[in-house]
């Protein structure tokens, strides 16, 4: 083990560019030449709310994010979002269509792996409307519980009006992820949605933001992502919402929809330019920092290609370990994720001695979720090709080693 810092496979909190960090550590002393650290200053201040406008024109800039959008910061996560998804659509619904019941309402949800599932459960649990399962991907596995591949898309079966249709784009627990290839079988069915125009789309792109574009993004409704992947530390929620679906909660409420508290409320924090309340600062900060770097480097076009090819390689590696016997893909090819590669280690004690020998070579972070074990291989924007190498290099050896 050298003095280089240990590469972080980690799925999240992730690895974060080291030249980003750098820049970081200055500004907790001296943000912007103010004398005050990024994590002190007034969030209402000229310097801080301009950095906010910047972080919201790279998001629109590199993602094409089309006028009829806007983009939200807020906290809570993916999992807070969960919630607010269904409450702030749940009210849009409800001025839309006064007269229906609670029954006669419906939640569509595509279940394609562990995060689509809890946001799932939280519909339900919150209430309001029914839960319409568009299609369960376990349901197709061997097992009839795990979530090993994308369903075919003649599986769908969406509702004719849905309050809300719900997907997860990428699957960090299962490894799973839809295709942006609108040709492939692995794709999200776009063509099979309800006619009528607005749909009511809703993605989790927690996993996957910024990595590479987003299709049609003007399609869909809402798309949420945790920045704590791709684009900066665990704190910052980032929205983007089209403006019909940023309504009136309140009068929604007055009409009999769910109450929804004041700060999950789209409208609240698009009235107040996602500074309703102290935003996360510092998670900001270093967001804007690393969208800046991606600017430089040509954005989602670069990494798109860049992901595409790490992806290749580890899959490339994992396939030749798996004609010797050494690894066991825990996905179906074709819907592998770029992001989180997941994978067995076949053998006595071997998946120890893979993490121990991964970790001797400064690699870190390899051990699966908890909920499914195995080994993930998380390729966030900030993993270089030439990390990727050395942990393709370390996979090829492993498997020609204990076979």
């Amino acid at each position: 083990m050298t003095n280089e810092r240990p590469i972080n496979f980690g799925a999240g909190p992730s690895a974060l560019p080291e030249t980003v960090l750098e820049e970081a550590c200055k500004g907790l002393i001296n943000f912007q030449g103010t004398g005050i650290g990024v994590a002190e200053i007034s969030h209402r201040s000229k310097e801080f709310t301009s950095l906010v406008a910047s972080l919201e024109s790279n998001i629109r800039t590199q993602l094409d994010v089309p006028p009829t959008h806007k983009i939200i910061f807020t906290q809570g996560g993916g999992t807070g979002q969960f919630s607010a998804v269904v409450l702030n659509m749940l009210a849009r619904h409800r001025l839309l269509h006064p007269d229906l019941s609670d029954e006669q309402r419906v939640m569509d949800y595509v279940i394609t792996g562990s995060w689509s599932k809890k946001a799932e459960i939280e519909a339900k649990r919150l209430g309001g409307a029914s839960v319409h399962i568009v299609v369960d991907a376990s349901t197709k596995s061997k097992d009839s519980k795990s979530f090993d591949a994308i369903p075919a898309h003649e599986d769908f079966d969406f509702s004719a009006d849905p309050a809300l249709i719900y997907y997860c784009e990428n699957e960090t627990v299962d490894g799973v992820q839809f295709s942006n290839d609108e040709q492939s079988s692995a794709s999200f069915p776009f063509h099979l949605l309800p006619a009528g125009g607005l749909w009511p789309l809703v993605a989790d792109y927690s996993s996957s933001f910024m990595s590479r574009k987003i299709p049609r993004i003007a399609d869909h409704a809402v798309i949420f992502a945790g920045a704590q992947k791709n684009i900066g530390p665990a704190g910052l929620t980032i929205l983007i919402v089209r403006q019909d679906c940023i309504v009136d909660v309140d009068a929604a409420a007055k009409l009999g929809a769910i109450p929804v508290p004041i700060t999950m409320s789209y409208k609240i924090n698009a009235d107040a330019g996602s500074l309703y309340n102290t935003p996360s600062t510092l998670s900001i900060y270093i967001a804007g920092l690393v969208l800046e770097r991606s600017k430089q480097l040509g954005g989602v076009v670069y990494f798109e290609s860049l992901n595409g090819r790490k992806a290749q390689k580890v899959y490339a590696a994992l396939r030749e370990g798996e004609t010797k016997g050494a690894y066991r893909s825990k996905v179906k090819e074709g819907s592998g994720s770029w992001m989180n590669v997941v994978f067995d280690v076949l053998g006595d004690n071997a998946e120890s001695r893979f993490l121990a020998g991964a970790e001797a070579l400064g690699m870190m972070a390899l051990k699966g979720h908890r909920s499914v074990g195995g080994i993930r291989i998380s390729l966030y924007n900030a993993i270089t090709e030439e990390q990727t190498d050395r942990i393709v290099a370390y996979l090829k050896d492993f498997a020609t080693q204990n076979t």
